[in-house]
């Protein structure tokens, strides 16, 4: 928990993605790994390191550890992310926090993104006779949606916790410690559950650092016009 606490209050030194350069080069570099992977997966849709990591994975399975694995990936579900998402915005709307409320509805173009590289690569997701299968997931595989969704809501999310200080203490370290715990553990449940590959996972993961730092670069965009004015 102390490690977990100690990861959140570096997010109160994220004003470096207010400078534009500093942001290009971050997405740049994070948009260069994310096109090697899917150019690797291209190349070989089922990889030695895939197996291997699921082998490992689901080799020490149990109903109570299935059980714990669906709860992570539950806030991912269609119908749950965009519930969470206008809740959110709606809470922050209540406390007259308006552009705050727009970004976190912006999150879910992260998850639109993401289902459009799924049309484009096709990568036909785990089978049986592979894996264990514990969830049966539609559409395709690469990248995971679950993992991408995560990481720019919940990554964002607990970006204004810290960044707002009218946010009361308990909900800041509560909610904030919770949003770090499953953006860290959906891609070990994705995998596990036999919903995706190790390469998907790692390929959402980055995809949704590309959403978190564009939207945190939009979100300081009035910071940024209220300085060239000044």
């Amino acid at each position: 928990m102390l490690k977990l606490m100690n990861i959140l209050k570096y997010l109160e030194y994220l004003d470096f993605l207010n400078s534009r350069k500093k942001a290009i080069y971050i997405v740049s570099g994070l948009a260069l790994l994310f096109l090697l992977l899917t150019a690797f997966v291209a190349l070989l849709p089922t990889t030695f390191i895939d197996l291997e990591f699921s082998e490992e994975l689901q080799e020490d399975h149990s109903p109570l550890l299935d059980m714990l694995m669906k709860f992570v990936s539950w806030f991912g579900t269609r119908w749950v992310a965009i519930s969470m998402a206008v809740g959110t915005a709606l809470a922050f709307l209540l406390m007259r926090f308006r552009r705050e409320a727009l970004f976190m509805m912006l999150t879910m173009l992260s998850s639109v993104v993401a289902f459009g590289i799924k049309v484009l690569v096709n990568r036909p997701r785990p089978t049986e006779d592979l894996v264990r299968i514990v969830s049966k997931a539609e559409n395709q595989s690469f990248p995971s949606g679950h993992t991408t969704f995560y990481v720019a809501f919940f990554g964002f999310l607990i970006f204004l916790l810290f960044r707002l200080r009218q946010i009361p203490s308990l909900i800041r370290w509560t909610v904030g410690s919770f949003s770090l715990l499953l953006i860290l553990s959906v891609p070990f449940s994705r995998v596990y559950l036999g919903d995706h590959w190790f390469t998907d996972v790692v390929a959402g993961f980055v995809l949704g650092l590309i959403s978190l730092v564009l939207l945190i670069y939009g979100y300081f965009r009035p910071e940024r016009r209220a300085s060239a004015g000044q």
